[in-house]
């Protein structure tokens, strides 16, 4: 199945966690430190953005297009987003907004 998200939504495929440590000891899953990098698998156009006035009134709206391409690999917030799972993979689907910086 193909995930393709709406405005600035991106779905993640987040790295798989470490089952042992650097040390050699193993790490029970309750341990674990959740992913915070992972790659775009597929990512919305972008949204409209409206700019307003101190009174609330909306003086004008933009469209503001994404950054982030997919294939790209990315660090992002870690207790952002929302878990997927789709063909018994789990993703991540998270706002670019919550995309923090691309890893080289």
């Amino acid at each position: 199945m193909k995930i393709r998200p709406l405005h600035n939504w991106a779905v993640i495929r987040p790295d798989q966690e470490k089952k042992q440590s650097a040390g050699g000891i193993f790490i029970p899953d309750s341990a674990k430190v959740k992913a915070q990098i992972g790659e775009v698998l597929s990512i919305g156009p972008g949204r409209m953005k409206e700019e307003k006035d101190k009174k609330g009134k909306v003086i004008e709206k933009k469209y503001e297009a994404t950054v982030v391409k997919p294939g790209n690999r990315v660090f992002y917030d870690k207790y952002i987003g929302n878990k997927i799972e789709v063909d018994g993979e789990d993703l991540m689907i998270v706002r670019e907004d919550d995309i923090l910086g691309f890893v080289a």
